[in-house]
């Protein structure tokens, strides 16, 4: 394993308006394959970005030990590039060229140093990543989203770097790419520092950097470990909390007892001295005495209630906030048998083969449809939902309502705000509710009126969520087009909690393996060769 190693110094970031990102984060990351999580917006992008050198630290610095590669979440690329320039060695090829052709020009030999294997090396990575056939001349425009990114990966890996940086390497990638795209990770040996929500790839990561509150927290071990220690840390959490509002409690509790005896010690004191008909000037002495004794004691006890509620404070301050949506859709229900959808021989365009596909959808179904970019998985959904017409073929829908969630999530007005989204979709819902149902969408306060052109991934998927299922009438069929694109693992977690919340049927394109098995998927549908055909779940790992 390398000792290449990324160092962090007092770093910190602010964007032009002066909002800050981090304040002396200090941190430093070993060898070996580390996993980066955080909620959106926590700034993980950024942090990649300054320790690639794409943006400046307003204080701090970053050192890279070794050659460094990046994989930005949007690669920076043109369509009217070949794939040789997108991998940086058309310069390399076209000077190898020049020699084999006889110009011996000394400057073809100092573009080509020592990569004269550079194309059998080239094709040798592009194999592992499932682009083997792939043309060195083939332009970036005929490929699909997933091919790019994997293209983006083998040019930073043939650039043999020590340390590799990636930003959600994933997204877009079909569960082949997706296995190519591991089995190279574990295969490097320097040191990978890389942000997923992919829980698969952080399942093979050596350890988990969690970014949280402008800190990073290093844990041992994969994600599954990883939440493993975190739910174990949130449980003494809860402990502690408990024990110290006891502790609270019993303070207020003894400085009322202590406050009551000095009153009663007081009382009886003044009347003793009453009776001993001592002078007034030693009876004002004594009573000073005691008030002062009294207070003493008071400060005692104050500080140790200031100090079990400061106790208090840590204790909640160390518990993590854990949000779970928490919906019951009885109105979604369906029964068991009934047919929501109906599809026989559809065809469209040269998607499908020349006999068509099938499907059937009946009762409560929970599908995976699952299959290679391209496939048609997008287009099959979108003829379910009414969108498209098939060239060919026979479709049947039934009583009710078809829910479609695309990828881009465009399904509400971006200028209004989540609370007038969801009275658009909802009229019938009466006001009480309204405001209640979007703080079980952890919608709450004034972010009830956020713009959602202003939401974040996980925040525009939640309000679609609540806009779609509480819509008139219920929908008894929702199809949900890879809906954990740029979800941060919180925003897939709420996700899951939703969907395993609806009681009607729904179909949902995803590549990513875990969550499909989190909502409790039980039919798996692949559509390849223009054919849909039933498959079995995948093996667990």
């Amino acid at each position: 394993m390398s000792d290449a190693f990324v160092v962090c110094s007092n770093l910190s970031f602010s964007w032009p308006d002066d909002t800050p990102v981090f304040q002396d984060l200090s941190f430093t990351v070993p060898g070996g394959r580390t996993g980066l999580v955080a909620p959106n917006g926590a700034g993980k992008s950024t942090l990649l970005k300054l320790i690639a050198g794409e943006l400046r630290p307003t204080g701090g610095g970053v050192v890279v030990d070794g050659v460094l590669g990046y994989l930005p979440q949007t690669l920076p690329l043109t369509g009217d590039l070949t794939v040789a320039e997108v991998l940086g060695i058309a310069p390399v090829l076209a000077a190898i060229a020049a020699v084999e052709s006889g110009d011996a020009a000394e400057e073809h030999f100092t573009t080509i140093g020592a990569d004269w294997d550079v194309e059998e090396r080239t094709r040798a990575q592009l194999d592992r990543l499932g682009l083997g056939e792939v043309a060195l001349t083939r332009r970036l425009d005929t490929f699909s989203g997933g091919q790019v990114v994997s293209l983006g990966l083998a040019a930073q890996l043939l650039r043999r770097p020590d340390v590799l940086l990636l930003d959600e390497p994933t997204n877009n990638l079909d569960l082949d790419a997706r296995h190519k795209l591991y089995q190279a990770l574990e295969d490097f040996s320097g040191c990978l520092l890389v942000v997923s929500h992919d829980r698969a790839l952080l399942d093979r990561v050596d350890r988990v950097a969690e970014l949280d509150r402008g800190e990073i927290r290093f844990y041992g071990g994969n994600f599954t470990e990883y939440e493993a220690a975190v739910q174990a840390a949130r449980e003494v959490a809860e402990k502690n909390i408990r024990s110290a509002e006891q502790e609270v409690k019993r303070e207020k509790r003894e400085m009322q007892q202590a406050r009551e005896r000095a009153q009663r010690r007081a009382s009886n004191a003044a009347r003793n001295l009453g009776n001993a008909g001592l002078p007034r000037i030693f009876a004002g002495t004594m009573k000073r005495n005691a008030q002062e004794s009294a207070g003493r004691a008071n400060e005692t006890h104050a500080a140790r209630v200031s100090a079990a509620k400061a106790k208090l404070d840590e204790a909640e301050g160390a518990l993590r906030e854990e949000q779970k949506i928490s919906l019951e859709l009885p109105d979604t229900a369906v029964p068991a048998g009934r047919t929501v959808f109906s599809g026989e021989g559809l065809r469209l365009r040269d998607l499908y083969a020349a006999d068509g596909v099938d499907l059937t959808i009946r009762g409560p179904e929970r599908i995976a449809l699952t299959g290679p970019n391209g496939a048609g998985k997008s287009t099959l959904l979108r003829l379910v939902n009414g969108d498209l017409s098939p060239d060919a073929g026979r479709i049947s829908r039934y009583d009710g309502r078809v829910a479609y969630l695309s990828q881009r999530l465009d399904l509400l007005d971006p200028d209004r705000g989540v609370l007038d989204n969801l009275v658009a979709h909802a009229p019938a819902l009466p006001a009480s509710k309204r405001m209640n149902l979007l703080a079980r969408f952890l919608f709450r306060g004034s972010r009830v009126h956020l713009p959602v052109g202003a939401l974040s991934g996980g925040e525009r998927l939640r309000a679609t969520l609540a806009c779609v299922l509480f819509a008139e009438p219920a929908p008894q069929l929702l199809l949900l087009d890879e809906p954990t694109n740029n979800l941060d693992l919180v925003s897939v977690g709420q996700l899951a909690s939703a969907l395993n919340a609806y009681r009607g049927a729904f179909v949902v394109v995803s590549h990513d393996e875990r969550f499909l098995v989190d909502v409790k998927v039980e039919r798996w549908l692949r559509l390849t060769g223009g054919r849909l055909v039933e498959t079995a779940a995948p093996a667990a790992g």
